[in-house]
């Protein structure tokens, strides 16, 4: 059964398309984890925006993971609900975001909140409200390494903006942000990258922790860089991807050992020509920021190829000799499993049985929960 590991054999009957996730490979992917960074739990931070599940928040802290990152007011707000002790929001509070993440704050006050900031006016906003709601903010600063999506410039005097945000009140500097999702190609260029950069942050890391009379915290890379971060002293890692996994870093991360833990169960609905059919599996079941050939793998059978794609529907070339009939059930592997988890209310929760055991709800999927 191992190479169906996939396969479900449970009476219970879910109408398609649904994600499963498999419990036993779940826990096998977070040990895993924790094995690759010899068991020090304290130096994990992992992102869950893959999930946005609380049920895995729950089956975290049995594994003495008590931290997490998120990238929305709902991710943050889910980790409050369930007890997580320590949050990091790494996406700069900005606009009414700055209200809602004072209410959070306000509202759950036994969880330690942090975020971000990459430039001085923004610091300056948030200082201001923490003043006026009577508060002291956490936050780090986002250092941007190359991927040129948020943070400031490693190139740019960060160091002199440390100083700056470090002078406001009602702030409180916690240290540095980094997300590296642009380093590429195979582990040892990425680490060779990510270690440049780092060593010549590190160093000056040194130099502010003089001046401030603190040490700092570092909380660094994604699943990417994750072998590197996960080797050096004082680093708190943040992959998110890990526990669920998906063909893409199958593919392009070969060195972890991680399982794909989560499938889209779909059904064949038409058979239009002699050498092709129709699954239920369209856009909106699927992430489908990619071209189709990176949209997902069917694990049925390697012989079946997509061809076409749609909101509702997903056309499969059958390049094989085995036959399939309508209402035959099609198992397949999201390329990017996190936007794809996004698209579902429920994950069906299948045992090391192949039954469907549970359901969780996909709780942070919702921009809002309470906040």
């Amino acid at each position: 059964m191992q190479n169906n590991w996939w396969k479900i054999n449970s009476e219970i009957r879910i109408d398609t398309p649904f994600l499963a996730v498999y419990e036993d490979r779940i826990q096998a992917n977070i040990e895993r984890l924790i094995e690759s960074v010899n068991g020090d739990t304290q130096k994990l931070r992992p992102h869950i925006k893959t999930h946005k599940i609380g049920e895995i928040l729950d089956l975290f802290k049995t594994y003495n993971i008590n931290k997490i990152k998120c990238a929305t007011i709902a991710e943050a707000e889910l980790g409050a609900i369930h007890k997580i002790e320590d949050v990091l929001l790494a996406y700069q509070p900005v606009g009414v975001k700055k209200e809602r993440w004072i209410a959070l704050i306000q509202k759950y006050p036994n969880t330690a909140f942090s975020t971000i900031v990459d430039n001085l006016d923004s610091a300056k906003a948030l200082n201001e409200i923490a003043e006026k709601s009577n508060l002291k903010l956490t936050v780090y600063l986002d250092l941007n390494t190359g991927m040129n999506r948020t943070g400031i410039s490693i190139h740019k005097n960060w160091s002199a903006l440390i100083d700056e945000i470090a002078t406001l009140k009602n702030l409180h500097f916690a240290g540095i942000h980094i997300y590296d999702g642009h380093l590429k190609g195979d582990v040892k260029k990425r680490t060779a990258v990510a270690s440049n950069l780092f060593f010549s942050i590190n160093e000056e890391i040194e130099n502010i922790e003089k001046k401030l009379g603190y040490e700092l915290k570092i909380v660094a890379g994604g699943s990417n860089t994750f072998p590197f971060y996960a080797t050096q002293k004082n680093v708190e890692c943040s992959p998110g991807t890990f526990v669920f996994w998906d063909s893409n870093y199958q593919i392009h991360l070969p060195e972890q050992n991680f399982e794909p833990a989560l499938v889209i169960v779909g059904t064949i609905i038409s058979k239009p020509t002699t050498s092709t059919f129709c699954i239920d599996i369209g856009y909106k079941a699927v992430a489908s920021e990619n071209t189709i050939d990176k949209r997902l793998v069917i694990l049925n059978d390697e012989n079946l190829i997509p061809i076409a794609h749609s909101e509702e529907h997903l056309i499969i070339e059958n390049q094989g000799k085995n036959e399939y009939t309508i209402g035959d059930t099609i198992y397949a592997q999201p390329y990017h499993v996190c936007p794809t988890c996004a698209l579902y209310d429920l994950v069906q929760v299948v045992n090391a049985a192949h039954e469907i055991c549970d359901q969780w709800q996909v709780v942070a999927r919702s921009r809002k929960i309470n906040i």
